[in-house]
Parts: structure tokens; C-alpha cells; sequence
């Protein structure tokens, strides 16, 4: 493929990997040079790193914890429904955070289902704000990643040694000892430190449920020596213990090998033959149905309580939902240009080319959101107001949050392209243009509509970047919901959510039912 790439892709590649470079490691020296005028760490930063550390260490422990019934339940039972609610476990990853927070609300919090329950029964109601807060609100996030990572790992156990062991008269306790634990053993340490890793950027949630300075992230602490006190020193030093936690937990995540072919083969249940018993059966049921019960209420009540007022949302509801759709396809076509772009570029090069090409796709992993709008406010702010350009940096700083995973889906598959149809494409001469539109992107529709669409409902519901910047006229959709939450007007924000959750949903659906769609046989 080295020499199949035309000038314009190279060029294209190169483009891409340079501005990636500049919104990750170039903002991160421009707020290096910024924090050597910062004051030192006083009681309040120390205990924001404690409190980030010990909410993602305690989010992690939960959500893989309570996977693992959950997730060897799915691998050895068949029922009706089970592909749908396997699907339905990655619905939360694309779920804008403010919405669940209020779905979390409407059932743990204080006027919520289970405080009126137990008020009934004559005692108090539950207190949400604080730390077990956050934690509820990231198991309730990450269970469905945990689920999905660890299921994984139970679906690639091969048949043949159930089968075996079924034969050799194991009982189920056998079984975990001698088949399952050793799994879960290479599996759990990889869900456990993304799943921390994931928590480590937690901004909405601790913004919505800290519940105070006791419970203030980095993040949290980033945005108010930002907004608040205008403390770019401050800022900028947190903003850089802040990077040095999220790379150490993503070198981990490295470190640590995932399941091999994560995200394939969940249809398939393996038979056991020596878990038929009605007890073992009434202990799956029962994980499966209070996992689907703690995953899907949350959102059945945001729908209940938010079609009543719908019709009578405010204008500045109507009009943030359009600066979000517009915030959100320019992420979407931004993340697909810079995805394929540095696919290209990969794919034709070779060693350690190929190696930091793919290294600047994923770096933005290590670097948290706003870390690169405080970077990025320090370097336009001498020359600019970034104020006014608040709406084009979420943009470009989603669509970098997004590289990622459209990166991860778009390599294989041009890869794959240029292994099969390459030679031929060569032999016809195909450069340029033309290889592009009749090789490449038809075979490449799937992931594509996968990775837009995904790039796209992210960017609708983020409530980060667009924190730091954006005033009352340019806020978005999920800011102005939270400016609902934050002055009690609760009805409204149910509504305001709803209609996110059906921008972000609707998003995803139409990119990737259009991938699919228009997908090369």
C-alpha cells in the first residue's frame, strides 16, 4: 500500500496528524508553560485527586463486580429477548451523561421512586449527592461495558471443554475452578483499569451529583479555577496532574491485554450440561432481571415524566437543540475526515511510521477533554476571544474524543479493502479519487454509518468542553439542561431530556442504519 496512496492522501494524512499532535501534545506544553505561574497545591486540589482516585477505583471494583453474574448468566442461558437485551447493554455508552443523571434522579433521588417507597414505609428517603452518588452513576455507565468485556471472555471458552467436563462429572464448582476463574483472571484486571480509566474524566456526573467541594473531581476542580476564579495558572497546573493520571491509567489499560476479538461472537450461548438445576436457573433470572431492572428504569422514567411537557418547552430549549445538531454533524464529518484520513496514512507506511500514526489516533484517550479546551484557550486567548468561538472548539475537541473508536473501526476495514481488491485496483490504474469512491468507502459504509453516527450522538450529549466556554446565547442542548436542573425546574428538564435522549439515539440510528444500508455486498 506504500506506494498505491496518491500525493492528496499523503498530504491529507499528514494534515490530520498534525493537527491531532497540536490538539493533544501541543495544548498540553501550552498549559505546562502556563502552570510553572501556578501556586502550589493546596487542601482542596490534594483532596480532588483523592476523591477522582478513590470514585474511579470504587466505580471499577462495582461495575466488574457485579458483571460477573450478570455476564455468566448471558453465556450459558437462551431465552427470548436475549440478543435485544445484549444490545441494549451498549445503550448507555452513547446515553448523554446529564440524561442518565436525571433518569438516576428520578428513581434514587430524594422526590424519586425508592425515597417515596421508603417514606411511605415511614422512613427517610435516600440521599443520592456525594460520593455514592458518583459511583451509582459510573456503575450505572460501565456495568454494560463490564458485562460486555467479561461475557467475551466467558464466549471464548471453546465448547469442547464444557463438553469434557460434563463428561468427567464436574460439578458447577469444578467447572469455575478449573475453566472459569482462570478466564476471569485475564479478563477482570483489562475491564477494571478502562472502566478507571473512563472514570478518571468524570465531569458531568461529579458536576451534577458531587454534591460539593468533598465531592469535586479534577475535572471539576479544572472547570472552576476556569470559570469561577479565571485562575489559568491553577488550571493549567490540575489540568497537568490531571494527564499524568489518564496516561498512567491508560498505559495500564495498555499493558493489560483485553479479551482477543472483543465485540464479536455474542449471540452464541455455549450448552452446559451441569448447570440445568431450577436453583442455578432462579440465580441467573435473578441477576439477569435486576441488571436489566437498574439499567432500563432510569430511562423508562425519563420518557414517563418527560412526554407531559414537551409541548411546553422554552425557546432556549428549541434553539440549544439546534446549535447541537450542528455542534454534533460537525463532529461527526470532522472525526470521519481525521479517522480515514490517518487509516491512509497508516496503511501506507511502514515500521515505526505505521506505529506513531496509529499511536496520534489514539492519544486522545490519555488526554482529558478539558485539558485540551484549557490548552487550547491559552493558546487562542492572546490573539482572540474564545468565547466567540466556543460552539467551533466543542466541535473540533469532540471530534478528537471521537478518533478513537471511529479509528479503531475504520483501519481494519480499509485494510482489509486494499487487501482483497488492492492488486486489481492496481491493475486498472484506480489513484486518487476514483480507488476512494468505487474501492474504498463502499466497502467501507458500515463502519463508517458506525463511527459517524457514533461520533455524532457523543457530541450531542457531551456537557464538557462547552462548560468552560459558552455563554447563556451559545449554550447547548445538555447545558441548558442542566441550567433547568440547577434552578429547580425539574418538569422542564425531564422534557429537555427526553428530547435529547431522542437526538442522541435518533443520531446514532440514522449513520448507522445508513451505513448499512448503503453498504457494498
Amino acid at each position: 500500500m506504500a506506494g498505491r496512496i496518491g500525493p492528496v492522501a499523503r498530504v491529507a494524512g499528514g494534515a490530520a496528524a498534525v493537527l491531532v499532535a497540536a490538539l493533544t501534545l501541543g495544548t498540553l506544553v501550552a498549559v505546562a508553560m502556563r502552570a510553572e505561574d501556578a501556586p502550589q497545591l493546596g487542601p482542596a486540589d490534594f483532596a480532588a485527586i483523592r476523591f477522582t482516585m478513590l470514585q474511579a477505583t470504587l466505580s471499577a471494583l462495582f461495575s466488574v463486580a457485579l458483571a460477573i453474574p450478570v455476564a455468566r448468566a448471558l453465556a450459558r442461558r437462551s431465552f427470548p429477548g436475549r440478543g435485544l437485551l445484549v444490545t441494549l447493554l451498549g445503550a448507555p455508552f452513547i446515553l448523554p451523561v446529564i440524561v442518565a443523571v436525571l433518569g438516576l434522579l428520578a428513581v434514587f433521588g430524594r422526590n424519586g421512586l425508592i425515597s417515596q417507597g421508603l417514606m411511605l414505609l415511614g422512613f427517610e428517603p435516600v440521599h443520592i449527592y456525594g460520593l455514592h452518588g458518583v459511583v451509582l452513576a459510573h456503575v450505572f455507565f460501565n456495568l454494560p461495558l463490564a458485562t460486555r468485556l467479561i461475557l467475551q471472555g466467558w464466549l471464548a471458552i471453546p465448547a469442547e471443554r464444557f463438553r469434557l467436563a460434563a463428561s468427567l462429572g464436574l460439578s458447577p464448582r469444578d467447572v469455575a475452578r478449573t475453566l472459569e476463574w482462570p478466564m476471569l483472571r485475564a479478563v477482570l484486571p483489562g475491564a477494571a483499569l478502562v472502566i478507571f480509566l473512563i472514570c478518571t474524566t468524570s465531569f458531568a456526573v461529579a458536576l451534577a451529583l458531587g454534591g460539593g467541594p468533598r465531592g469535586t473531581t479534577v475535572e471539576l476542580a479544572i472547570y472552576q479555577a476556569f470559570r469561577f476564579e479565571f485562575d489559568l495558572g491553577s488550571a493549567a497546573l490540575l489540568s497537568l496532574i490531571q494527564f499524568a493520571i489518564c496516561a498512567t491509567a491508560a498505559l495500564a489499560v495498555w499493558w493489560v491485554d483485553l479479551p482477543a476479538g472483543f465485540g464479536g461472537g455474542l449471540g452464541r450461548v455455549t450448552e452446559r450440561w451441569a448447570i440445568s438445576g431450577p436453583g442455578l436457573r432462579a440465580l441467573d433470572a435473578l441477576a439477569i432481571g435486576l441488571a436489566a431492572l437498574f439499567l432500563l428504569t432510569p430511562l423508562a422514567m425519563i420518557v414517563a415524566e418527560g412526554i407531559p411537557r414537551l409541548a411546553d418547552l422554552p425557546a432556549s430549549v428549541i434553539s440549544a437543540t439546534g446549535r447541537s445538531f450542528a455542534v454534533a454533524l460537525s463532529a461527526a464529518v470532522l472525526t470521519i475526515v481525521l479517522a480515514l484520513s490517518l487509516a491512509t496514512l497508516a496503511l501506507g507506511t511502514r515500521g515505526w511510521k505505521t506505529g506513531a500514526v496509529e499511536a496520534l489516533a489514539v492519544l486522545s484517550i490519555a488526554v482529558s477533554p478539558l485539558v485540551i479546551g484549557t490548552g487550547l484557550f491559552l493558546v487562542i486567548y492572546p490573539f482572540a476571544d474564545p468565547i466567540s468561538l466556543a460552539l467551533p472548539i466543542t466541535a473540533l475537541v469532540n471530534a478528537l474524543m471521537s478518533l478513537p473508536f471511529a479509528y479503531r473501526a475504520l483501519a481494519p476495514a480499509l485494510a482489509e479493502a486494499e487487501t482483497v481488491h488492492g492488486r486489481l485496483a492496481d491493475s486498472l490504474g484506480m489513484r486518487g479519487w476514483a480507488r476512494l469512491k468505487h474501492l474504498i468507502l463502499p466497502r467501507l459504509m458500515r463502519p463508517l454509518g458506525f463511527a459517524a453516527g457514533l461520533a455524532a450522538a457523543l457530541s450531542m450529549g457531551d456537557l464538557g468542553v462547552i462548560a468552560l466556554f459558552a455563554n447563556p446565547e451559545q449554550a447547548t442542548l445538555p447545558m441548558e439542561m442542566y441550567g433547568l436542573m440547577a434552578s429547580f425546574r425539574m418538569e422542564q428538564a425531564s422534557s429537555a431530556a427526553l428530547l435529547l435522549l431522542v437526538c442522541s439515539m435518533g443520531l446514532f440510528w440514522v449513520f448507522d442504519r445508513g451505513g448499512r444500508v448503503r453498504a457494498a455486498t
